[in-house]
């Protein structure tokens, strides 16, 4: 496996072989329940997969380049170039990650201050949906890619047929390209979509309205993206003018069910030459006037919505032809259902976080696939990651200077990492760049998103106003002077926490609602002392899936062994970390050591705390043996 097991922080991946058929489950069952079932039914470890798991990684060894040069040595990772069909943001972050390999990467697009253009080893202005222009640029290239869809499928495959190297198919583009053929292609290979239907007429659309029931979404078939082409009818009266929005059905139209979804889903999926596959971690996606807006990276979604989501997203990859990087969107609908909205066989916007969160970036893994590189270790390096685009909010300069004030108020975060776009123009609702925010939680990352956004800079890098790390809890101001102690070795090295009182039995309802809420707040470990019964630890780790820490506290009955032994009798399935009778200097110690295993600074800290209580402890026993045991009870 490509897992990085030396950092506490990861977010395993799904490493996925080109599907076929489980073998364990009749031919009756469905394909999509088939493997379901199958990835459900694995080993979560990353060292334990059974044989009939699709887990597993088969990235190719032999990297497919062009002749080596002279010498017959390989120069660098590989000498093919690549040429990539469009030379926007895409491609400018193409040649950023080719520059890191030394891989020469060429642009091909008609403006000649593109993104790209200042980047890339050559850039040749020309239309990439010009077949004469196509094939001129095709010949200075080793293997041709794109990073926009919508150019010239048949030009692409005049050149297959001549024997140029094209990543992905042109089979495949022809089919994304067409987002009514891409649904009928997903829909024959069993892939979970909206109920769909063409409409040729007003008529079409009426009976789609009388199938479907309102509202109705109804697409231009073609160049379509980023919102473009989708028109929403809420009755039959507003047919005509939602097709004549879209142009006319001499645009050619279909028409999809309302899709009742909760969230918008992605899944960055990557195909090699060999076609094994990887697949990104599940994000969510959420979208401004039909643009992709925000990415949160992981998806806030249970386990088993994940593991249906990067099986839909990699039977749907699978189904295709060629190598590359592809974004697979999705829709959770209500009932927990997994849908398919489309695909895009190119980078994406889903995954421009990947650049600074995962340790391959979908740039990087781009190209290897194209070229025949081994595929790269898809999973996160950071345990939560924020993409906030930056579109134009204004026209011209006055555009420029509001994306700019929040870039300046970027630069300021800790974890922050700004990508400009470089377009001359400035429009609204334009992509000029983004932000991606990495940090220990959710939480804290979208903490410091609001405060970027709100011109709360000063405030949210304030000591006072730090992320919570630890949540020091009692069931009463009485546990204040045990619980304390913790708190004093949580300052020691610097860890911010806060401390509240939740009682297990007079706010139940509190009690819950911290439990369920401390690791979305960032919050990563919690001590929770606790006297008598000692309900209060165990009930806060049955709501919780944050490691807590149980502080017996010494009562006036029974001397604290009650509480010692009702956290050490957990149920199975609640575990609590138990501490000795109100040894709360320990519980702190405890909850920094957990937090040093994603930190190497504050790993140094302990080391230094250990060195420092083991020189404290030589030194008094040097005194004792120098001065005697007399003199050193009586200073």
């Amino acid at each position: 496996m490509l897992q990085q097991q030396s950092s506490l922080f990861f977010f395993k991946p799904c490493l996925v072989l080109p599907y076929t058929k489980n073998p364990f489950f009749s031919s009756s069952s469905s394909s999509s329940m088939d493997l379901k079932t199958n990835l459900l039914s694995s080993s979560s470890s990353s060292h334990h997969h059974s044989p009939a798991s699709a887990l597993s990684c088969r990235a190719s060894r032999e990297p497919h380049v062009t002749p080596p040069s002279k010498d017959g040595a390989v120069h660098g990772l590989s000498e093919t170039i690549v040429g990539v069909l469009g030379g926007g943001q895409l491609g400018r972050m193409l040649c950023q990650a080719a520059s890191q390999m030394a891989i020469k990467v060429m642009v091909l697009d008609p403006e000649e201050s593109c993104p790209a253009s200042k980047l890339a080893h050559h850039h040749m202005v020309g239309s990439f949906d010009d077949s004469a222009t196509v094939q001129k640029f095709a010949k200075r290239c080793g293997v041709l890619t794109v990073e926009i869809e919508h150019v010239d499928v048949e030009t692409l495959e005049k050149l297959e047929q001549q024997g140029v190297d094209c990543q992905p198919k042109a089979s495949t583009i022809r089919i994304i390209q067409d987002k009514y053929l891409q649904k009928v292609h997903f829909s024959e290979h069993g892939i979970p979509l909206p109920e769909f239907m063409e409409i040729d007429d007003l008529e079409g659309a009426k009976r789609a309205g009388d199938r479907f029931d309102y509202p109705l979404m109804i697409k231009s078939k073609r160049l379509a993206y980023d919102g473009r082409g989708n028109a929403v009818a809420k009755s039959e009266e507003d047919l005509t003018s939602a097709v004549t929005a879209l142009g006319g059905f001499d645009r050619g139209l279909y028409v999809e069910k309302w899709a009742p979804f909760v969230k918008e889903l992605a899944v960055i999926v990557a195909r090699g030459r060999d076609n094994s596959i990887v697949c990104y971690p599940v994000v969510e996606t959420i979208h401004k006037e039909n643009i992709c807006h925000i990415v949160k990276a992981p998806a806030n979604v249970p386990w088993k919505i994940q593991k249906l989501a990067t099986d839909i997203a990699s039977r749907a990859v699978s189904s295709l032809e060629g190598a590359g990087v592809f974004a697979v969107e999705l829709f959770l609908t209500v009932d927990d259902q997994i849908l398919l909205n489309e695909v895009a066989p190119r980078p994406h916007n889903s995954g421009h976080h990947t650049i600074e969160s995962c340790y391959t970036s979908q740039y990087e893994q781009h190209l290897r696939a194209v070229v025949g590189l081994p595929l790269g270790d898809p999973s996160m390096k950071a345990p939560a990651a924020i993409m906030y685009n930056l579109l134009g909010e204004d026209e011209g300069e006055a555009g420029f200077h509001l994306a700019h004030q929040v870039i300046g108020r970027a630069l300021c975060i800790p974890g922050a990492t700004v990508h400009w776009y470089d377009k001359p123009d400035m429009r609204k609702q334009r992509k000029m760049g983004h932000i991606t925010i990495v940090g220990r939680s959710m939480g804290k990352v979208e903490k410091a998103l609001n405060a970027m956004l709100n011109d709360e800079i000063s405030d949210s890098r304030s000591a006072g106003n730090a992320t919570p790390l630890v949540g020091i809890i009692m069931g009463s101001d009485s546990d204040l002077p045990v619980m304390k102690e913790a708190a004093k070795v949580l300052n020691i090295f610097e860890v911010p926490h806060e401390i509240r009182i939740v009682s297990a039995h007079r706010t139940p309802d509190w009690m819950h609602s911290y439990a369920l809420s401390a690791h979305k707040r960032g919050i990563e470990v919690i001590i929770a002392g606790a006297g008598g019964a000692a309900h209060l630890p165990g009930m806060v780790a049955a709501s919780s899936p944050l490691t807590v820490i149980g502080v017996p506290v010494r009562a006036s009955t029974l001397d604290g062994v009650d509480s010692a032994l009702s956290i050490l009798q957990m149920p199975r399935g609640v575990p609590v970390a138990a501490i000795a009778i109100n040894n709360a200097t320990n519980a702190g110690l405890l909850a920094v050591r957990i937090l040093a295993h994603g930190d190497p600074d504050l790993r140094a800290r302990i080391i230094q705390y250990q060195e420092d209580i083991k020189n404290e402890v030589l030194a008094k026993d040097e005194k004792l043996q120098k001065d005697g045991w007399e003199s050193y009870l009586d200073p």
